[in-house]
């Protein structure tokens, strides 16, 4: 990192050299070069390279806990470990694989790689990536720490109640998990909301959706869903810390509460999350694969409709999961054909990648190879999920090992051998140097058979009967010599996993030095010099095709001399380019943060909300959320200006508004991505509702909840209230007159509706039944964003006193709306809900 420059840059030449242009450009991206600088950069190669460093090592941790279990299994009856240790170990294995490291890695490559690719100069919300990736290493730190003193979670990674509710897992255990994991997610909503932005807006120019590189389609995908499946889980750990905490009966049956709503909400999200850690592998495949066949990708249309497809299809699928649970047969049914429908669409993208080789001439450098691994890895677990879609056989296998080897083949062989291709494919990007070592090749002859003698192995003790998450075996059932193999094989993949690490650590650190775009790639983040520089990209070019550098071999140079748009940094500020988000013309000149340390406060904030009531700090997690509050509003309020700055000189005679002075700002595109996942989390709320009403026992409750006149009337009348006090406001900054009427029909229409909502509180008790504790829980939610709407509302209300609000500068106005709607309608849809049942009982 290099240090920020405090003075001007230099008149922009008529002619600037690309040398000339690296100097103007560098120290305003640059970071502080002192150890504090890591603390307050918001660089996204900065950031990307922390989070790539932290998902590794916690892949190691990962992997040193399945080795203790493995050590375990290799013999019946072993006394490695004891029931509540294991239980640590195993539970801790698949949380750390399937929440600290899979879906962190692929974030990781994201920010590293995205912003070259769409030809940007970084991500749309630097600071919200360092922020995410601040409560990802303290989340993560804390849970991984657990071990330490014997408080990790165990009771399994997918915490099934009754067995973690209080009676049967009275410690801290299940409530670190709960809370960890909880605060964790809080890093990879950050990220997609970031990454929709980012693809959907921040392009170079002329790069229109059908131009997008295959990888930024993938990844866009992949975004959606994190939205709109982290809710769901998200919702069912507040159930179940809450009924732990407050005695609220979700999961309890004598209080009609059902434990199966947990594994329902769970699986919404946990079957989504497969395909959210191989989507980005299959992105992975579809970028590298062509250009080690020196040809273009076969069916890139097709392989984007198969792609969404799969993504769509990923949410019908949760029920697969819980076909040994007693689900009716008209569901499993339903459910079985629809997890073998999903092959369709993998099948489409598996078939694409060979008709690619196909036509082209491959060759067999490293990360080839690691496809060529992920080929015959893949396709076996994808059989055994078919095997597995079948009910009669999932009835028979679903506790067994067999489950456990064939989710290590989709994970593994799906997800970390195309991941270890993409490393040694970017490596030149991330680091400057090309391979002189081979440690490389001698690692992938090392785990690609080591993996498949272990879990090929596992299949074999799973079909004999085998049952997972058991911490030992009696001798004599047959299993003895099949897991004593499986564990010398595990070994033997450790220790080439080991050497992968170790062959990029030594090759980032002493190779030589190696030229611009050694694989000959046609994308543009092969187009800067390497390692990519602190602004990613010198100008921003003008693509007419989906392979830029491939069309005009010399448009990397012309980059470099300048000759983009947004080149030379006349107004001394960081800045890259909006486009249509479908035919990607020029729209806006965006404006980026520098460095702060305010995200990396944030996160330190954050935690102490989820964290605290670990150890019983309630009102310290009560003073945190204030300060979290205190800083998000002191985040937003360095954005924007107090005066129109009017179209910006953007290069090549183009003039541009500035992203601040639209109606649709990056903010506006950000809360409707981030609203995209609060109704999600509502909606699920609602299912959760609908569940128990119809399928838990002791339903229905002793009585209903009473609407009376007072509350609907409040809530009807402060509805709308909220929803027409921020129009007015924005109507009236739009003219130039005073928006506070607007402002204070809203604030006391968020006041009713909050009203409206506290009558269901004043009515129940959330400890004497399931509905009970429904009711506050809707009621919970207006209240919530009936706040979230009168701060955002005092908020405007002071930036407009403060003349950051014109005509022009009408998008902040614009954001509380949206807020203000959404708090107006689910707050309406919520009291319907709790008052419609008592109105015609």
């Amino acid at each position: 990192m290099t240090p920020p420059s405090e003075t001007p840059p230099e008149t922009s030449p008529k002619r600037p050299t690309a040398l000339r242009l690296h100097r103007a450009l560098e120290p305003i991206y640059a970071s502080d070069p002192r150890f504090r600088g890591w603390f307050t950069t918001n660089n996204n190669n900065d950031i990307g390279l922390l989070f790539l460093i932290a998902a590794a090592g916690f892949f190691v941790v990962g992997g040193v806990l399945a080795m203790l279990i493995r050590a375990q299994l290799a013999s019946p009856r072993s006394v490695f470990m004891g029931p509540d240790v294991y239980n640590q170990v195993f539970t801790m294995h698949g949380t750390v694989m399937m929440f600290l490291f899979a879906i962190p890695f692929f974030e990781a490559m994201t920010v590293l790689l995205l912003p070259g690719m769409l030809g940007s100069r970084d991500m749309a919300f630097p600071r919200l990536s360092a922020y995410g990736l601040w409560c990802y290493l303290i989340g993560a730190t804390t849970v991984v720490a657990s071990l330490i003193p014997g408080l990790a979670p165990d009771s399994g990674w997918f915490m099934y109640p009754p067995l973690t509710s209080t009676e049967y897992s009275p410690g801290i255990n299940t409530d670190i998990w709960l809370l960890g994991i909880t605060f964790i997610e809080v890093s990879a909503i950050s990220a997609a909301v970031e990454v929709v932005v980012t693809v959907l807006r921040y392009r170079a120019a002329g790069m229109s959706l059908s131009r997008m590189p295959i990888f930024a389609w993938y990844i866009l995908v992949v975004a959606v869903m994190i939205l709109t499946a982290f809710p769901p889980m998200i919702l069912g750990s507040v159930l179940l810390e809450t009924e732990r905490l407050l005695d609220w009966p979700f999961f309890q049956a004598d209080r009609g509460g059902d434990a199966l709503l947990w594994q329902h909400l769970f699986w919404l999200f946990g079957h989504p999350e497969v395909y959210i850690i191989f989507l980005p592998a299959a992105g992975m495949i579809s970028t590298i694969l062509p250009v080690m066949a020196r040809t273009t990708l076969l069916g890139h249309g097709w392989v984007v409709g198969a792609a969404v497809s799969l993504a769509v299809l990923s949410f019908g699928l949760w029920v697969h999961h819980m076909f040994t649970t007693g689900i009716p047969h008209m569901g499993l049914a339903f459910f079985s054909a629809a997890s073998t429908l999903v092959a369709v669409p993998t099948a489409v993208q598996i078939f694409a990648w060979i008709g690619t080789l196909w036509r082209g001439r491959p060759r067999l450098d490293l990360p080839m190879l690691w496809l060529l691994g992920f080929f015959a890895t893949f396709v076996i677990g994808g059989l055994t999920g078919v095997m597995l879609a079948v009910v009669p056989f999932d009835w028979q296998a679903h506790d067994t090992h067999f489950v456990v080897a064939h989710l290590h083949y989709v994970l593994i062989g799906g997800y970390v051998f195309p991941m270890i291709a993409a490393v040694y494919y970017f490596l030149p990007i991330f680091t400057g140097r090309t391979r002189f070592f081979k440690l490389g090749e001698v690692a992938f002859w090392l785990v690609v058979p080591g993996f498949h003698v272990t879990f090929l192995a596992v299949h074999w003790a799973g079909l004999l009967g085998q049952r997972r998450r058991t911490w030992t075996y009696d001798a004599g059932q047959g299993w003895e010599i099949i897991n004593l193999v499986a564990s010398v094989g595990s070994f033997v993949m450790a220790i080439g996993f080991a050497l992968v690490i170790l062959d990029v650590a030594v090759n980032a650190a002493v190779s030589s030095r190696g030229r611009r775009n050694p694989w000959g790639a046609g994308t543009l983040e092969w187009a800067t010099s390497m390692p990519s520089p602190s602004y990613n990209i010198a100008s921003i070019p003008v693509v007419r095709g989906r392979y830029p550098l491939r069309d005009d071999p010399d448009l990397a140079h012309r980059i470099a001399r300048g000759e983009g748009l947004l080149a030379w940094p006349a107004r001394n500020r960081r800045e890259t380019l909006v486009v249509g988000t479908a035919r990607g013309e020029p729209l806006q000149v965006a404006v980026l943060p520098g460095n702060t340390a305010l995200p990396f406060v944030m996160a330190l904030a954050t935690s102490v909300v989820f964290l605290a009531p670990l150890i019983d700090a309630y009102r310290s997690a009560g003073v945190a959320l204030l300060a979290v509050l205190a800083l998000a509003l002191r985040w937003a309020w360095t954005l924007g200006s107090k005066v129109d700055e009017g179209p910006l000189d953007a290069g090549h005679g183009l003039a541009l508004p500035s992203a601040a002075e639209v109606p649709d700002p990056p903010g506006w595109w950000g809360s409707v991505f981030l609203l995209l996942a609060d109704v999600t989390q509502f909606g699920s709320l609602l299912f959760g509702y609908a569940f128990l009403w119809t399928v838990a026992p002791n339903w229905p409750p002793p009585s209903y909840l009473a609407p009376g006149l007072w509350g609907p009337a409040l809530a009807l009348t402060g509805a709308a209230a909220l929803a027409a006090g921020p129009r007015l406001a924005a109507r009236a900054i739009g003219r130039t007159r005073a928006p506070w009427p607007g402002l204070v029909l809203a604030l006391g229409g968020a006041a009713a509706l909050a009203g409206g909502a506290a009558t269901v509180w004043a009515a129940r008790d959330p400890t004497a039944h399931a509905y009970d504790a429904t009711l506050w829980l809707l009621a919970g939610h207006i209240l919530l964003h009936a706040a979230l709407a009168a701060i955002m509302l005092l908020y405007l209300g002071a930036r407009v006193a403060r003349g950051y609000a014109s005509p022009a500068r009408i998008g902040e106005a614009r954001i509380v709306q949206l807020w203000s709607d959404f708090a107006a309608a689910t707050g309406l849809v919520a009291l319907a809900a709790a008052w419609l049942p008592g109105a015609f009982a």
